[in-house]
């Protein structure tokens, strides 16, 4: 890395919300091992308390924190000078903060003394920090707690733009920056020097990450797959209270389950065969659609254009993409699976099918998909 050509540091929202997201892992996993070994129950305390450090600094360190008010969005921010700058991009970094979430089973915690004393403590001592974050409330139907770095109003406002259309929701799933950057490219001025970022939906066109462009404009697999697991635990709190508009504008109420399992038919559209064979991810090679040898030879590309749902990059990235089989997993097999999902990625006559009830993850159902 280099410094920054502005000086200062900058403080990151992706960042920041990875390691809140690393602490509810490493709780999540604590809790579940202390059930029969309590050396873990420490563990699971250190990592509750570093969670709740790590968002009250997200949301309120310097008064605003990395929320922007005014915008209803993540940002990261530029300190210089004394100063913080917020940069207006919107992008993955804004949306990353919305997977650090965990439901915390009140059975289970009733059987952790020393676990619960700890968090009965900041219930009792530090009521403030409900304020900014979602802090241990209580679920009116099942009694359980949930974390999240996104208070529930945080989470609707930062919705709306992950399921635009014209931001970040395409065909085939979100896109890593918004697509309102097309027309409007974020501009950055430090003295006479000028940084900007544009929406590139496939293959980057500069040597900004080292000529990566997962977070230029593609779809990127791994985040996405963060995102609909996230969907899925906030449903499990939120239940059918908590509805938003899918797609942004439609007039389409849904619930976060709803939303994990059209986000997870999009993304599955990537790799299913339209009426004439083709799939998105081979883009314009009819080879893959018209080939008996090659049609069914599905590659596993890195990250996939914004737009079409073209593979790009390395073409078998298996370590990530292939989490597109929990996606695909309970698919109910259909005869004319081809012609129920078009090359845009609209479903022609979709039908959701609701999964048996199980787990995944960390305590996440699994997702139904439209077939």
């Amino acid at each position: 890395s280099k410094p920054l050509p502005t000086g200062g540091f900058l403080q990151q929202a992706d960042g920041t919300a990875w390691m809140g997201f690393y602490c509810l892992t490493m709780l999540s996993m604590a809790l579940e091992l202390a059930q029969t070994n309590p050396v873990y129950e420490d563990m699971a305390s250190k990592f509750f308390e570093h969670f709740i450090g790590i968002s009250d600094a997200m949301n309120s360190l310097g008064g605003t924190g990395l929320w922007d008010e005014e915008d209803g969005f993540y940002y990261d921010q530029l300190k210089v000078e004394g100063q913080m700058i917020p940069l207006r991009t919107r992008s993955l970094v804004g949306l990353l903060p919305l997977i650090a979430v965990e439901n915390l089973e009140t059975e289970k915690i009733n059987k952790l003394p020393g676990f619960k004393k700890r968090m009965e403590w900041f219930l009792n001592y530090r009521k403030d920090l409900a304020q900014l974050i979602t802090y241990c409330e209580v679920c009116p139907f099942t009694g359980n707690r949930m974390l999240a770095i996104p208070t529930r109003e945080r989470l609707q406002r930062a919705l709306r733009y992950m399921l635009d259309e014209n931001e970040f929701l395409s065909p085939h799933g979100l896109r890593s920056v918004s697509r309102v950057h097309r027309e409007k490219p974020y501009i950055f001025r430090a003295g006479n020097e000028e940084h900007r970022v544009d929406y590139v939906p496939g293959e980057g066109t500069s040597y900004l990450f080292g000529g990566n462009s997962n977070w230029r404009g593609p779809i990127w697999f791994p985040i996405n797959f963060l995102i609909v697991e996230a969907l899925e635990r906030y449903h499990l709190f939120y239940g059918e209270s908590f509805k938003v508009e899918c797609p942004t504008g439609s007039g389409n109420m849904a619930t976060l389950k709803q939303v994990a399992e059209e986000l997870s038919r999009r993304l599955s559209s990537i790799f299913l065969p339209n009426k004439d064979g083709a799939r998105p991810c081979h883009g314009e090679i009819s080879q893959y659609a018209t080939d008996p040898h090659w049609r069914d030879l599905v590659l596993f590309h890195e990250y996939f254009h914004g737009e079409t749902g073209r593979g790009c990059g390395a073409s078998h990235q298996t370590g990530w993409t292939a989490l597109a089989v929990k996606l695909l997993e309970n698919t109910i097999e259909h005869p004319d699976q081809s012609e129920t999902i078009d090359r845009d990625g609209k479903s022609q006559a979709a039908k959701v099918h609701d999964a048996p009830s199980a787990k995944r993850g960390r305590g996440a159902s699994r997702p139904a998909v439209a077939v």
